[in-house]
Formats: structure tokens, C-alpha cells, sequence
């Protein structure tokens, strides 16, 4: 009888060890599911802090060897680090490098109001600011500039030329890869762009 006891408990205790090991490796296996997220890589030249939120797990794309195909004036390609944050989006994914999703996001014509690389005019800020904006750091001038620059050029944003202020406006000067001269993004205090130029000579774009 004592014998049988004995056997009886080895096997409930062999049984817990093995249900125990594979609630472990399931957890793990969720766990890897979980992080699961490709990381954009510089070759999709990402710019800005996340799309179309600051924080968010995609990024805008600038013009690249592997992004070149993918580009259109029509829409913003986006880069997303997983599915589900690519399908959120609502726009067409057409393509995946690396893991990265590559998302085509409708924005209307971007070449309405251009003429012959003449002044564009930008649409006015989502929200209406009651106060002023900063000219640096999160959400401020500079950053919008660069974006509306990166929009109108569908080039690389390398960084800050210089900038300008005025009591009625900002002019941030913008360097963009390719171009011999930088953008001039004229920017309201109220968060608003008023427009994008080339400050160079035109007949060399």
C-alpha cells in the first residue's frame, strides 16, 4: 500500500514539473510575440518623432535607394515596425523592407499652388493655437517646418540653416539632401505655416 502512495506522488509531481515547464515557454513564446518589432533602418531615410503622433511607432520616409519606388506626391510614405500599427494607418501598404511596412498615406495633391517651384501654400495648423508657439524643441516652428519641407520636396531633411524672426513671422531655413541651396519656411507665431520657397536659384532644381 505504502508502495503505491509513493509511486502515485512521483507521477502527480512529474506531471506538475512538465505543466509548469510549458506554462513557462508559453509565456516566453508570448512574451518574444509581444516585442516582436522590426526596427526601421536609416536605408528608409526615417525623419520626424513618429507618425502621425509624436511618440508613435512609425515614422515618416524620405527619399532613399529603397524608397524611391515607393514615393509618390500624392501621399506620405510611412514606416511601420509591425502590422498592426500599419494597418492603423488606413492607407495601402506597398511594401516591406526588412520587416519595415511600407505605408502609402493619401494626402491630396501636393504640387496644388506650386506653379514652377513657386511659393506653396500650406494648410493651416489642425488645431487653431490661442498662444504663441515655440520656435525650438517638441512641436515647435522648427520641427513643423522641417515636415512641411520633407512634404513639399519628397527629399531628405538634413537639418537647420538658419533661422530668421520678425514680429510677424519666423523664417526657418531648412537644408534638404540634393539641393544646393536650403528651403525657406516662413512659419506664423500661432503654430501656422504660411509657406515653403526654394531660396536658391530655381532653374537649378
Amino acid at each position: 500500500m505504502m508502495m503505491r502512495m509513493m509511486i502515485g506522488s512521483a507521477a502527480v509531481l512529474a506531471l506538475s514539473a512538465c505543466g509548469g515547464a510549458a506554462s513557462d515557454e508559453t509565456a516566453a513564446g508570448a512574451g518574444e510575440t509581444e516585442t516582436a518589432m522590426a526596427e526601421i533602418p536609416e536605408s528608409l531615410a526615417p525623419f520626424g518623432d513618429g507618425y502621425p503622433e509624436k511618440g508613435d511607432a512609425c515614422r515618416r520616409l524620405g527619399e532613399s535607394a529603397a524608397t524611391s519606388n515607393y514615393l509618390d506626391d500624392s501621399a506620405v510614405l510611412v514606416g511601420c515596425p509591425d502590422e498592426t500599427s500599419a494597418q492603423a494607418l488606413g492607407g495601402e501598404i506597398v511594401g516591406n523592407v526588412e520587416g519595415v511596412r511600407l505605408v502609402s498615406v493619401p494626402m491630396g495633391d501636393a504640387n496644388v499652388g506650386m506653379g514652377e517651384n513657386g511659393p506653396v501654400e500650406a494648410a493651416p495648423a489642425t488645431s487653431a493655437a490661442s498662444e504663441e508657439v515655440a520656435i525650438r524643441g517638441p512641436n515647435g516652428l522648427e520641427s513643423l517646418c522641417a515636415d512641411t519641407v520633407a512634404q513639399t520636396t519628397g527629399a531628405r531633411v538634413l537639418g537647420t540653416n538658419r533661422i530668421e524672426e520678425s514680429e510677424a513671422a519666423i523664417a526657418i531655413y531648412i537644408n534638404v539632401e540634393g539641393a544646393q541651396a536650403p528651403w525657406r519656411c516662413l512659419a506664423n507665431r500661432d503654430g501656422t505655416i504660411a509657406e515653403v520657397t526654394y531660396a536658391g536659384d530655381e532653374g537649378a532644381l
